[in-house]
């Protein structure tokens, strides 16, 4: 699997044997970025292709200092699942 960051799109784009998925973002303030939205391909799916796209993007956002929201459902169980991506959480958010 090999996931792509594109800044210009606010996109995270995971391809895996001809399969896609996204992880969508948008930066609503300063210092934060709001996981929006999680795609991935049917045929990837239960292969951990949410999972890297989920690390390559709080990844990204502990590297850059972000502060982190969860509007996608998925980001925030995964976020609730993984005690180490938890100190990235905007106080703001309320999850």
């Amino acid at each position: 699997m090999h996931v792509e960051h594109q800044t210009e799109d606010q996109t995270f784009y995971l391809t895996s044997h001809g399969y896609e998925g996204e992880l969508a973002y948008s930066r609503p303030a300063e210092g934060v970025v709001d996981f929006q939205h999680t795609y991935v391909d049917e045929h990837l799916r239960g292969q951990g292709a949410g999972e890297a796209l989920a690390k390559a993007a709080l990844d990204w956002a502990r590297q850059e200092e972000l502060r982190v929201r969860t509007s996608c459902p998925y980001m925030a169980k995964f976020v609730q699942q993984h005690a180490e991506y938890q100190e990235l959480l905007d106080q703001a958010d309320g999850k």
